[in-house]
C-alpha cells in the first residue's frame, strides 16, 4: 500500500521484509465483478505512465499519512517506518531503484555503475554521479558510504541502526580511483548485496553516534534529492516537500508534495472533498465502493507485496512454545474464509499466502502450506493427542490444570484488525481454545506488546521485496532483530547463513524454498492473504498509483491537466 499502517523496515533495505503494525489486506481494480487476484498478475502496476512531455510542470500532490514519522532517519530504530519511507524516497540517495518485476536497477542521479567487480573476495564498486551532492554543497563520496557501513555494521553499540544485515559482513569500504567511486570488499559473501546503500546519509550525520539517532527527529537534516524540506507542522500534521533548486538531474514535475495526516476513516470524504490525491484501498470494502463512486477517481491495482498474518509467541515459557500446538491452531483457523470475509468483495478469487519468502506476484512463488490446511477435526484430534483435553464442546481445553487461553493482540479503532481477530477467535474456539481479545493503540503496539513479548497472538503485516533473503532472515533467525516470535529452529538459522552468502540465483532461491518447507513446521507466524494494491487516484495524476513492486518515481509523477 502506499499509505501503510506503521512498519519496520530492515536498514540493508528500505524495501525488504517489513513489520507493518495492522491488518490492511488487499484490492485491485476492475469493475463490477470486483478485482484481479494476484495470481493474475507478474512484473506489472497501474500508474497512468506517461512521457515527460505529457504531465504539467506545476501542482501539488496531497499525500495522505497514517502519521508524523518519530524520527526521519530512516536507518535508525525509531525512524524505520512505512510512512517515514514514503517521505524520504524523495529525499535522499539510493544505490538501485526497483522495477515492476521486482528486479532492480541502478538509481543513475547517484551512480553512473554499480558491479560486482569480483566474487572472490567479493567486491562491489560503486562509481557515483560526478554531479551528486548534498544540498549543503558538499559533493557525496566514498566517505559517505563508508560513514554509512561504520554506523549499520554493528560494532559501535551508541548507533540504534534499524537492522545491520549485510553491512556486518563488510571488511572495508575505500576509495577508487579517485573520490567519487567506493570499493566494497566483503568479509563474507553476501548474496543480495544490491539492498545496501539505500537510504544513504551525509557522512556527518553517520559518523557521530547521537546526530544519527537524534538529529533527525524534528525534521530531516541534510538531504540530497529531487525534492527538499519545505516544513514539518506538527500542529496541521503535515510534512511539506517543495521543488529542489540545487538538483541536478531532470527536476521533478511537481511543485510541492504535501504528506497530510489522514485517519482512514476520513480517506474517502478527503478525496471527495478535494483534499487529498489518492489513497490506499486495502481491505476496506467501503473504501472500495466509495471510490467507484467519487467522480473523477479511478481505481488502479497491480500485486504488491504486503500480506496480513498472525504472529504466534513461542518463547520459553509462552503457552505457544510447541510447534505442534502452533500448527495444531493453525489447523483450525480458516484462512480462506477469512480471506473471502475480508477481501472477497474486492478481489473475488483471493487465496491465503503459502510462502513465508517469496509472495504471491513473484516469479519464484510456490505454496507450501498444505501441512497446516484448515481442518478443524485434525486440529482437534492433534490437541489430544498433544494432551490438551476438553471437558465438552465448546469449552476450554486444559492441560495439567492449565487452560489453553490465548490473547490475542490487534489494534483498537482498525476494523479490518478487528475482523480478523474477531474471525479468529470464532474459529479456535470451535476446537477448544480460549482466546481473549485485546485492543492495543497502534502508537503502543510495538512499544507495549510485540517488544516485550506481551502476547500470545498478534496481528500486523510483513511486505516483501526484491530481496527476500535478506528481508525476511531477521524475523526468522535465532538472533534475528526481528524475531518477535521468539522462536528459534538451528537448521532454518544454518540455511539462512548458507542462503544470504549464496551468490548463485537459483542455488539461493533453492534454499529459500527450504527454508520456507522447515517454517511451515516451525510456523512462527501464520501469513493470512496478500494484499493486490488497490488504490483509488484522481485520474489526472500521472505516473504514480499502484506501484506494486516498483519504487515511487518522485521525478516524473504529477499531474495531465
Amino acid at each position: 500500500m502506499r499509505t501503510r499502517p506503521r512498519h519496520l523496515l530492515p536498514a540493508a533495505a528500505a524495501a525488504a521484509l517489513a513489520l507493518v503494525l495492522t491488518s490492511c489486506g488487499g484490492g485491485g481494480g476492475g469493475g463490477d465483478g470486483g478485482l484481479a487476484g494476484t495470481d493474475q498478475q507478474q512484473g506489472v502496476n497501474d500508474i497512468n505512465p506517461r512521457p515527460r512531455d505529457q504531465v504539467r510542470d506545476s501542482g501539488d500532490l496531497r499525500w495522505p499519512l497514517d502519521a508524523i514519522p518519530d524520527n526521519f532517519n530512516p536507518n535508525q530504530v525509531d525512524g524505520n517506518l512505512a510512512e517515514n519511507v514514503e517521505v524520504m524516497g524523495a529525499l535522499l540517495p539510493s544505490a538501485f531503484l526497483a522495477e515492476a518485476d521486482a528486479t532492480v536497477t541502478v538509481d543513475e542521479n547517484y551512480f553512473t555503475s554499480v558491479e560486482l567487480t569480483s566474487e572472490a573476495p567479493q567486491v562491489v564498486t560503486y562509481t557515483i554521479n560526478p554531479e551528486a551532492t548534498w544540498d549543503d554543497g558538499i559533493p557525496i563520496t566514498f566517505e559517505d558510504l563508508r560513514a554509512q557501513w561504520s554506523a549499520l555494521n554493528g560494532t559501535n553499540p551508541a548507533y540504534l541502526p534499524a537492522g545491520t544485515t549485510g553491512y556486518e559482513d563488510i571488511a572495508s569500504v575505500e576509495a577508487g580511483e579517485d573520490e567519487r567511486q567506493a570499493v566494497v570488499t566483503f568479509a563474507r559473501p553476501f548474496a543480495e548485496w544490491q539492498a545496501l546503500f539505500g537510504s544513504l546519509l551525509p557522512r556527518a550525520t553517520n559518523s557521530n553516534p547521537q546526530l544519527f539517532n537524534e538529529s533527525w527527529i524534528e525534521r530531516p537534516g541534510t538531504t540530497a534529492g529531487p525534492f527538499r524540506v519545505d516544513s514539518v507542522d506538527q500542529t496541521a500534521q503535515t510534512i511539506t516537500l517543495v521543488r529542489n533548486d540545487k538538483w541536478w538531474g531532470e527536476p521533478a514535475k511537481l511543485d510541492r508534495i504535501i504528506f497530510r495526516v489522514t485517519d482512514r476513516v476520513a480517506l474517502a470524504d478527503a478525496l471527495a472533498n478535494n483534499e487529498i490525491d489518492f489513497y490506499a484501498i486495502g481491505s476496506d470494502v467501503n473504501l472500495y465502493q466509495r471510490a467507484r463512486g467519487i467522480q473523477g477517481v479511478e481505481i488502479r491495482q497491480a500485486t504488491e507485496p504486503l500480506f496480513n498474518h498472525l504472529t504466534f509467541n513461542g518463547g520459553d515459557g509462552a503457552v505457544l512454545s510447541d510447534p505442534a500446538l502452533r500448527r495444531a491452531l493453525a489447523q483450525g483457523i480458516n484462512r480462506q474464509a477469512i480471506a473471502t470475509a475480508l477481501v472477497g468483495q474486492i478481489v473475488p478469487d483471493t487465496a491465503p499466502l503459502g510462502n513465508f519468502i517469496y509472495v504471491q506476484g513473484s516469479a519464484d512463488y510456490v505454496d507450501h502450506s498444505q501441512g497446516v490446511a484448515y481442518d478443524p477435526q485434525a486440529a482437534m484430534a492433534a490437541l489430544d493427542q498433544l494432551g490438551w483435553t476438553s471437558p465438552g464442546p465448546g469449552q476450554v481445553r486444559s492441560k495439567d490444570g492449565r487452560p489453553l487461553d490465548v490473547r490475542l493482540v490487534a489494534t483498537a479503532a482498525n476494523p479490518i484488525s478487528e475482523r480478523i481477530s474477531q474471525l479468529t477467535q470464532a474459529q479456535l474456539t470451535e476446537i477448544g481454545v480460549g482466546v481473549e481479545l485485546i485492543p492495543a493503540a497502534s502508537a503502543d503496539l510495538f512499544d507495549e506488546f510485540v517488544t516485550p513479548g506481551n502476547f500470545d497472538i498478534i496481528g500486523f503485516a510483513y511486505s516483501g521485496s526484491a530481496f527476500p533473503i535478506v528481508g525476511s532472515r531477521d524475523i526468522y533467525v535465532t538472533d534475528g532483530e526481528s524475531n518477535v516470535s521468539n522462536t528459534s529452529n538451528p537448521r532454518i538459522d544454518e540455511l539462512f547463513a548458507r542462503a544470504i552468502a549464496e551468490l548463485d540465483p537459483q542455488a539461493r532461491t533453492a534454499l529459500g524454498q527450504q527454508i520456507d518447507e522447515l517454517l511451515w513446521e516451525e510456523l512462527p507466524l501464520l501469513p493470512m492473504y496478500q494484499s493486490t494494491g488497490a488504490y483509488a487516484v484522481r485520474a489526472t495524476v500521472a505516473n504514480f498509483g499502484a506501484a506494486g513492486f516498483a519504487s515511487d518515481d518522485y521525478i516524473d509523477m504529477g499531474f495531465t491537466g
